[in-house]
């Protein structure tokens, strides 16, 4: 029984380590800026969408 599990950690290990291409620091880069884009960009539209809907309840709830 350890031994299997011995052997399944040397295989992930050795998947990760010698089978898995990483994308380069550039590519990392490019990805993260387009997370960052788009989660600010959806953070606006939610800020717009919650401001025009607080208006137009206030015009329909007055007070």
């Amino acid at each position: 029984m350890f031994k299997k599990i011995l052997e399944y950690c040397k295989d992930c290990y050795n998947e990760l380590a010698h089978k898995t291409t990483w994308p380069t620091r550039a590519e990392l880069t490019h990805s993260a800026m387009i997370v960052l884009s788009a989660s600010l960009v959806i953070a606006l539209v939610v800020f717009v969408f919650d401001f025009i809907s607080q208006h137009v309840m206030g015009l329909v709830y007055p007070g």
